[in-house]
């Protein structure tokens, strides 16, 4: 089996996270997207626009329609989101010949040195990473890693969270994604 980890905020969850995880689906040959949001994350001072559950939700209707997506609750009562817990949850859950990969965007990739035990996350996965533009990394020696540069990503979290401040309705949302944010007022100001 070919597994991979596709963790992240998730805040909204967007076509553009979507369309990654079916490249690299596609591209690898993966059995399974495993959706990861992170409760409390730690490079982002632990902070998120949406509640977990919200976040949770929204990631389930976004993956209803793709049967090799997953969304997991491995981090649901973490006190922080640490990658290397999660890939050891996952990695004791599968068998020793089953292939772990670990999807991420270029700028985290670009910071694996200042993660918890980044040493042992690289010993227990191959990267996916997804390239975005004005992003430079390097990997350090002996991490493992294929590149994504297939994909652009125009929309952002960030600016669909903007848009939803200014009373819009964004694009680059899941049509059941938008009216769930729009029914709970999730992003609501």
């Amino acid at each position: 089996m070919k597994l991979a980890i596709f963790g992240g905020t998730f805040d909204p969850v967007h076509l553009g996270h979507v369309a990654l995880a079916r490249e690299a689906a596609e591209r690898f040959q993966l059995d399974r997207v495993l959706f990861v949001p992170a409760a409390h994350p730690p490079h982002k001072s632990g902070v998120t626009h949406a509640s977990y559950a919200h976040r949770l939700r929204m990631l389930e209707l976004a993956c209803a329609e793709e049967s090799r997506f997953e969304v997991s609750r491995l981090e649901e009562d973490t006190a922080r989101s640490y990658s290397i817990d999660t890939i050891e949850k996952v990695r004791a859950s599968l068998a020793e010949s089953d292939a772990l990969y670990f999807l991420i965007g270029a700028d985290a990739f670009a910071e694996i040195r200042t993660w918890l035990r980044w040493r042992d996350v690289a010993a227990h996965v191959r990267f996916l990473v997804v390239s975005r533009p004005g992003h430079e990394y390097q990997a350090p020696a002996g991490v493992e890693f294929d590149r994504i540069d297939t994909l652009t990503m125009p929309v952002s979290s960030s600016s669909i969270r903007r848009a939803f401040a200014a009373g819009e309705r964004p694009e680059g949302l899941a049509p059941a994604v938008l009216q769930y944010c729009i029914a709970h007022a999730v992003y609501a100001r």
